[in-house]
């Protein structure tokens, strides 16, 4: 049976499916997130690009990191058209969490490139 999973709507929406998919341990969810040919920049000096090696990326990483993750203070979004450039204030310090998202043709948004800076063995977050 096929999970129906909420969508993001706007894409300040994002960092909040994120935050609650990683707290159920859901990969497969958070890979959900981020449209097919996606770039993140995780593990921290890489680059994962493509939805199924975003899920294992996430799968990794859910494994190691500890929990709950918390929605972190969101910065003003940047919008241009179909596009959307978010960020998040880190707890851990690390500088900035930035996101690219795109609106799809339904209305909702996914990840096309996200860089969630982090510091060495900890866990990425929204």
């Amino acid at each position: 049976m096929t999970r129906t999973r909420d969508r993001a709507t706007t894409p300040e929406d994002l960092a909040r499916l994120f935050v609650e998919r990683a707290n159920a341990g859901d990969a497969e969810g958070l890979a959900e997130l981020y449209e097919p040919d996606a770039v993140l920049a995780y593990p921290p000096g890489s680059v994962t690009v493509g939805r199924e090696a975003i899920r294992a990326v996430c799968e990794r990483m859910l494994a190691h990191a500890p929990r709950p993750f918390q929605v972190e203070e969101a910065l003003p979004t940047v919008r241009h058209g179909d596009l959307a450039l978010t960020s998040t204030r880190p707890a851990d310090h690390t500088g900035g969490r930035v996101q690219v998202a795109r609106r799809q043709p339904d209305g909702t948004w996914l990840r096309i490139m996200d860089r969630p800076e982090i510091r060495p063995g900890a866990g990425a977050e929204g």
